[in-house]
């Protein structure tokens, strides 16, 4: 009976989750006011902004959108993986992927994101590399491969142990 107990306890600590998923709501939501500063920050200035500092601006909203997309990625699965499954109504739109990630695909496309991001943030750099220290953009280098190789990695060690 102790046994009993101990696991239903266990299992019930799940929803010790669902608080943090809803935390990362409200990170989404920051990110939306970010992505919005930045985007009427500029547009009163468009005109007089320079064609590299607009690439640079939307390089940054991009980079903005796929954390976002991250995000959600991490909150609805994990959430259907670890807490409970998502139920809506048949007249609400479903995410056509929202109940087919599993840890090892949500993993695999978080690593995918976070090379995305990688590559835009060292496009933003070597967009300036006149001003960065050539001791710098060789670590920004090391470091993005580092991402790279990691997620190419992860992407095969999955594909080796998935069994269909």
């Amino acid at each position: 009976m102790l046994e009993k107990v101990f696991e239903r306890i266990l299992y019930s600590a799940r929803w010790l989750l669902a608080p943090i998923y809803l935390g990362l709501s409200f990170a989404l939501l920051a990110l939306a006011i970010k992505f919005f500063q930045e985007l009427f920050h500029v547009l009163p200035h468009i005109f007089e902004t320079s064609e590299m500092d607009l690439v640079l601006l939307v390089l940054s909203l991009i980079d903005i959108s796929l954390v976002g997309g991250l995000l959600v990625m991490v909150m609805f699965s994990g959430y259907e993986n670890f807490v409970s499954q998502i139920d809506l109504d048949d007249n609400d739109h479903k995410l056509t992927w929202l109940g087919k990630l599993d840890t090892g695909s949500l993993k695999n496309k978080v690593a995918a994101s976070i090379v995305a991001i990688s590559s835009i943030h060292l496009l933003k750099v070597f967009m300036n590399a006149d001003k960065i220290d050539d001791g710098k953009l060789m670590w920004y280098v090391i470091i993005h491969l580092t991402f790279v190789v990691s997620a190419f990695a992860m992407g095969m060690l999955d594909k080796l142990t998935r069994h269909d």
